[in-house]
């Protein structure tokens, strides 16, 4: 799942841009000048990627948890490498292994999803 103050993060922005929307509707209601309404579509643009950087920002962070997790597996001690490995992995203090099978689950949904939408 979605960190509680990611999800929030995410909604704020998407509560924002949806006012961005609503403006964007009126000054088409309202016959604005062109230049004006072309510079309110580049902010709402801006604000929805910055919202969905950060959702993918935050999939390639467990995916890369994940990868980390199965390399120290790999590595039980002798491969030469176990310093970089410790110092990888002080860096997902968080990421206990018992829930790597439950963030590989979540990264799998994600993907898929993430497939649908470049293909959609």
């Amino acid at each position: 799942m979605i960190p509680r103050d990611l999800s929030k993060d995410i909604k704020t922005r998407l509560q924002s841009i949806n006012g961005q929307i609503g403006g964007l509707i009126k000054m088409l209601d309202e016959d604005t000048d062109p230049e004006k309404i072309l510079i309110q579509f580049k902010a709402a643009q801006k604000g929805l990627d910055k919202a969905h950087f950060l959702l993918l920002d935050e999939v390639y962070r467990k995916a890369l948890a994940i990868k980390i997790s199965e390399t120290v597996k790999a590595c039980p001690g002798n491969c030469g490498n176990e310093d970089r490995i410790e110092f990888i992995r002080k860096q997902f203090p968080d990421l206990e292994l018992d829930n790597l099978t439950e963030k590989m689950k979540e990264i799998d949904v994600l993907k898929a999803k993430l497939e649908a939408y470049k293909n959609g």
